[in-house]
């Protein structure tokens, strides 16, 4: 209701300062004598107009520069998967014509706007059509794109292509729900499972069917693990609504939809500790860690704790706008050695095991209760009452 008197208040002051405005403009009427028609524009105007359009130009030349020289060090860096390099590489080629096409066609289009300003007694040359520029700035365009298009088509197959026969891969089932991540890794037999959230129960969070034999020695974790220099294959699911799984050290992303399995695939190339190495990362590492000071600074000159000192992480994030918490949907992505990895993987406890552990834990314990004795008017009625509430008790 508040909102809805702000909006009323607002419309309604800008009635009355649209009413005034004309009030004042017929107060005017026969103060003074003009000599021409203020609504057609004359030479003084276009020439203003004609000025402003340099000065807007050179506004956008500065805020560009400005901003790469602002925003420039936020750039990813060293990308972390075996096909990063390809798809920066692309990204780079893309930006730079981006960027010289703008430069030349803002110039022409403001100087020209300038040059062929209106002026006095001054008549436009007309002609209909001119095939030769048609020609020239038809087939500049669809040469350059083509070549874009086809190379961004090579990239992608290159990066989406997946020869299940010749690469021996680990198969990560990735599992996305307001506002967490869940992942499955095969086990022994490089399989994963059959899931679907009608399986949903206790510690299967993820809708694993146990009926499925695959699914016996597949391992679960909250953390994502991946192994350096090997082929890593994730299967998307989600529980809810549409997610979008975004690795932007690794420059992977999928859509992550309701209903179906999504599918990508990359290598990583560098370990967490590598990263952690790297000279761009140990500047953005420094200058986060210079805004937490700062900021710590204030909170316990308020009475509050200081904050931790950052470090370096790969994430997972949702590039898709999900719900309220979505900012916070993210989960920590470990690059190891392959001997760590699977060090780590061993540790970790099979589904199949771990679903009959919480089974036999969840089962009542049997309990010895009085039989119906006639002469203590024990009866059947309040044995299995007894019986219930014990069963009750023991499962809290």
């Amino acid at each position: 209701m508040t909102s809805l008197l702000i909006i009323a208040v607002l419309v309604l002051l800008g009635i009355a300062i649209w009413q005034l405005t004309k009030i004042f403009h017929l107060t005017q009427l026969g103060a003074t004598v003009r000599e021409e028609n203020t609504e057609v524009a004359n030479d003084r105007d276009n020439n203003v107009n004609g000025y402003l359009m340099f000065g807007f130009l050179g506004f956008i030349y500065i805020f560009t520069i400005y901003s790469m020289v602002k925003w420039g060090h936020l750039v990813l860096g060293t990308p972390a998967s075996e096909h990063g390099p390809q798809y920066d590489n692309l990204m780079a080629i893309s930006m730079w014509l981006i960027f010289i096409v703008q430069t030349i066609t803002q110039f022409l289009l403001h100087y020209f706007a300038f040059k062929y300003r209106g002026k006095k007694d001054n008549t436009a040359y007309y002609y209909a059509d001119n095939d030769k520029l048609e020609f020239i700035w038809t087939i500049i365009p669809v040469v350059v794109l083509a070549g874009l298009i086809l190379y961004g088509l090579y990239a992608w197959t290159n990066i989406m292509f997946i020869d299940d026969d010749k690469e021996e891969a680990l198969y990560v089932e990735v599992y996305a729900k307001q506002f967490g991540w869940e992942v499955r890794y095969a086990g022994e037999d490089g399989v994963l499972g059959k899931a679907n959230i009608r399986y949903i129960e206790g510690i299967n969070t993820m809708g694993v069917d146990m009926s499925d034999p695959n699914a016996q020695d597949d391992i679960t974790a909250t953390e994502l693990h991946l192994p350096k220099g090997k082929k890593v294959i994730f299967k998307f699911r989600s529980q809810d609504v549409l997610h979008s799984a975004y690795f932007p050290h690794f420059r992977a992303q999928m859509n992550v939809v309701p209903g179906m399995v999504t599918q990508f695939g990359f290598t990583p190339t560098i370990t967490t500790d590598e990263m952690r190495l790297d000279p761009a990362i140990m500047d953005k590492v420094s200058n986060i860690n210079n805004i937490r000071s700062k900021k710590s600074a204030d909170l316990i000159a308020k009475g509050g704790n200081a904050l931790d000192p950052y470090t370096f992480d790969y994430l997972l994030l949702c590039n898709k706008i999900c719900g309220a918490s979505h900012y916070n949907m993210q989960m920590k992505v470990v690059v190891d050695n392959e001997a760590d990895f699977n060090k780590w993987l061993s540790e970790k406890k099979t589904l199949g095991v771990a679903v009959k552990e919480s089974q036999a834990g969840d089962e009542p314990h049997e309990v010895e209760v009085p039989m119906a004795d006639p002469a203590n008017n024990i009866d059947q009625d309040t044995i299995k009452a007894t019986v219930d509430s014990t069963a009750v008790a023991q499962n809290r």
